[in-house]
């Protein structure tokens, strides 16, 4: 689990890059590099307020991947305290 101050979507990742998604930490940020079809889905899915996940890591990578999980929560206020 990372803690952020904020999160970039970069819908510029290329299929042929060999990669699902890939996650870095940038600053005190997430830069989530993403492909277009991933991008129009998350774009979707936030339209929608459904939870939402990114598998990053290489496509042939087998059990090692990492996720970035989008989720929308009932109470804000107990989620985003300090």
């Amino acid at each position: 689990v990372t803690g952020a101050s904020f999160v970039v979507f970069n819908g510029a990742l290329k299929t042929s890059s060999g990669f699902l998604a890939k996650s870095s930490i940038v600053e005190d940020g997430l830069m989530v590099q993403i492909t277009r079809e991933t991008m129009e889905n998350l774009r979707q899915a936030l339209r929608d307020k459904k939870d939402f996940k990114i598998t990053c890591g290489k496509m042939d990578a087998g059990d090692v991947k990492e996720y970035v999980d989008i989720c929308w929560v009932e109470n804000e206020e107990k989620t985003n305290e300090g």
